[in-house]
């Protein structure tokens, strides 16, 4: 996943496989921002802040004063915005280089919060980004974990990415391979046929000249009654006589 002009690749994963510590170094070291997914009880600190931070990001969440907190939208779902609240805690600023060579500058360290509308539900995200990201940027990148779920999703049920025995990596690759590109191939297709669509559409709703000339006409009907310049016979409707 790519991020425009100053924000590198930018990494996102499920917290049943991203909150491996292990995952943090190796990304930074990458030069890759992260938004990655942590347990409740996962612990955070900050440090060079003038506002301390310590605690379980559960802890650090109850906290939180009623400002903090912003509705955004992390991208369209099936049924419009994906809205929801969102806090983001800025837990240090260290400098890039010092994990990787290529990089300059100061990096930001920081605790993505997101909590359900309807029910108060929270998820917490270890985040590492350039520093002053804007919040905005950290939630969209999150929300591509919605359309990345959907992804393999649909790769298991119509492609069948999960249905294998493959006894070694090389049978795993091959298998993964062939599911992907048929995915890719069926992707391409279903876009293609919307754009059709789309464009038939808009042929058959875009107004006909007949259409456009009885509105003439209406239009015509409803101006008020006036003489003909010319031959001074009235046009429209006659006005009573006083």
């Amino acid at each position: 996943m790519r991020l425009p002009q100053r924000y590198p690749s930018l990494l996102s994963q499920r917290t049943a496989y991203a909150a491996r510590e292990n995952s943090k170094p190796r990304s930074a070291k990458r030069g890759k921002v992260y938004v990655l997914g942590v347990a409740a009880n996962h612990l955070f600190h900050s440090w060079g802040k003038k506002q301390m931070v310590r605690g379980s990001a559960a802890k650090i969440a109850q906290n939180l004063p009623k400002r903090a907190w912003r509705r955004l939208s992390a991208g369209d779902g099936t049924k419009g915005a994906r809205l929801h609240d969102w806090a983001y805690l800025e837990l240090a600023d260290l400098d890039a280089g010092e994990y990787n060579s290529t990089l300059t500058g100061k990096w930001t360290r920081g605790l993505l919060i997101r909590r359900n509308i309807a029910d108060g539900d929270l998820a917490f995200f270890s985040t590492w980004c350039p520093k002053e990201t804007p919040m905005k940027r950290l939630v969209s990148v999150e929300g591509h974990r919605w359309a990345i779920e959907d992804s393999f999703e649909t790769a298991k049920n119509e492609l069948g990415l999960d249905h294998n025995e493959t006894q070694s990596w090389h049978d795993l690759h091959r298998h993964a391979l062939m599911t992907i590109i048929a995915y890719a191939f069926l992707q391409h297709r279903r876009l293609t046929k919307a754009r059709r669509e789309k464009k038939n559409q808009r042929a058959t709703t875009s107004t006909s000249l007949p259409a456009v000339r009885h509105a003439i006409l209406t239009l015509i009907a409803r101006l008020p009654p006036q003489r003909c310049p010319h031959c001074r016979k009235w046009i429209g409707e006659k006005p009573p006589r006083e």
